[in-house]
C-alpha cells in the first residue's frame, strides 16, 4: 500500500506545529490572526489525513494485512479516538484572532499539551507503524 501522500500530510502538520511554536513565542497576541489561520490550516489537513485512514488505511489492513498488523492497527487507532477529540476542542478554542487576544498563557498551556500529543503520535506512526504498512 502506498501511503506517500499521508507521510507528506505529516510532514505539513509538523511544519505547522513548528510554525505555531514559533509565533506563540514570539507573542500569541501579536500573531493571533497568523495563529489562528494556521490553526484552521493545520485542522483541515488533520481531517484529511484522518479520513484517509479512516477510510483506505485501515481497512485495507483488516483486510489483508497480517494478524501482528492488524493489532498494531487497531492498538493506533483506538488510541486516535482520544488525541481527535482533544485536538478538535483546542482547534474550536483557537481558531479565531480575537479567541487568542489576552490569551497569551492560556493558548501556550493547551498548545504545549494538545500539539506535544499530536506530535508524538505521528512520530510514533512514522517509526512504529508506516514501516510495517509498507512492508506489507
Amino acid at each position: 500500500m502506498n501511503i506517500d501522500k499521508m507521510k507528506s500530510q505529516h510532514v505539513d502538520i509538523l511544519e505547522k506545529i513548528s510554525f505555531l511554536r514559533k509565533l506563540s513565542l514570539a507573542g500569541v497576541s501579536a500573531n493571533a490572526q497568523e495563529i489562528a489561520t494556521a490553526i484552521v490550516s493545520m485542522s483541515a489537513i488533520i481531517k484529511t489525513h484522518l479520513s484517509a485512514e479512516d477510510q483506505f488505511l485501515y481497512p485495507h489492513i483488516e483486510q489483508d494485512g497480517n494478524n501482528a498488523l492488524r493489532q498494531v492497527s487497531t492498538k493506533f487507532k483506538r488510541e486516535m479516538a482520544d488525541i481527535v477529540n482533544e485536538y478538535e476542542g483546542f482547534s474550536r478554542r483557537w481558531n479565531i484572532a480575537s479567541k487568542l487576544m489576552g490569551n497569551d498563557d492560556a493558548f501556550r498551556r493547551d498548545a504545549n499539551i494538545v500539539l506535544r500529543k499530536v506530535y508524538e503520535r505521528m512520530q510514533r506512526e512514522n517509526k512504529d507503524f508506516y514501516p510495517l504498512v509498507e512492508r506489507m
